[in-house]
């Protein structure tokens, strides 16, 4: 079973000083449109490939979102982080139209992240 993580333990985690890694699961015109601050693209179907780059430490406390509740993105890649042996992963399930109801800021229109 997956832990979740609600709108408000994010927003404190992304306030304090160790920040998870968050990783946005849906396809690359989404995310480029706009992502949740400092987030990292992980498309949910290209974990196996993209996973090594994006998310090196596999320690490291991951959060994974996508576009709503009805949205399944970030259950699948998040899945899939725990079956390559990432340690700690989390899905935010409200995702994206959660926290844009909240009007909380977003990172528009930024290039790819290496």
């Amino acid at each position: 079973m997956l832990k979740q993580i609600d709108r408000e333990e994010l927003r404190l985690k992304l306030a304090g000083p160790s920040r998870p890694v968050l990783v946005e699961a849906l396809p690359e015109k989404y995310w480029r449109d706009w992502h949740l601050p400092g987030a990292r693209h992980l498309p949910h179907d290209e974990v196996d490939r993209l996973a090594p780059n994006v998310v090196p430490d596999k320690k490291a406390e991951i959060v994974v979102y996508c576009a709503s509740r009805s949205c399944q993105n970030s259950h699948v890649a998040a899945h899939r982080l725990a079956q390559l042996g990432y340690e700690n992963v989390a899905v935010y399930p409200g995702g994206k139209q959660d926290w844009m109801e909240a009007g909380f800021p977003v990172d528009r229109g930024e290039a790819l992240a290496a």
